[in-house]
């Protein structure tokens, strides 16, 4: 399957706040439907287009998933359910990172799994909010990239020894 990252448009959010919907119901288990229906619009109405959003497709078009940056900030990163755990995440948050000059993000302590998404590409917890944006009482893990100089990347080559 070919994956495409592409800039969204106004006319993607619509299905975009589906994909949103999907993933939150699937990884968001500490939210009660009506915060779900609470955050609904303000994604839909004032998120969305509040940051640089990139859609991953697939070759039909189909969004698999989505990522907002805004000031270096990943401030919205979700995968279509039935697309869980085949890289599409990843594929975004590289995007995010490379293309959009991402190197922070927050992330809901009550989803470990998030967390540990991020950890696995390289964040590191800096910092705790007792809630979240909205003041509601969701805490937030502020997440940063190290500098560049300073990441392990393991899938970098060992170290030559001297000839």
């Amino acid at each position: 399957m070919k994956t495409t990252i592409a800039r969204a448009h106004p006319e993607d959010f619509p299905e975009i706040v589906t994909v949103w919907e999907a993933s939150v119901r699937a990884t968001h288990h500490f939210l009660p439907e009506a915060d779900i229906l609470f955050f609904k619009p303000l994604v839909r109405d004032v998120y969305l287009a509040a940051v640089d959003l990139h859609c991953a497709r697939d070759e039909a078009g189909e969004i698999l998933g989505f990522v907002g940056v805004a000031a270096g900030m990943i401030e919205m990163l979700f995968v279509a359910p039935a697309r869980f755990g085949q890289g599409i995440g990843s594929l975004l948050l590289r995007h995010a990172v490379t293309a959009l000059g991402a190197t922070r993000v927050d992330v809901n302590e009550q989803n470990p799994r998030a967390a540990g998404f991020y950890e696995h590409h390289g964040f590191r917890t800096t910092g705790r909010s007792p809630v979240d944006a909205t003041g509601k009482p969701y805490p937030l893990l502020h997440m940063e990239l190290p500098p560049a100089q300073d990441r392990s990347d393991a899938r970098a080559a060992p170290p030559r020894s001297p000839a």
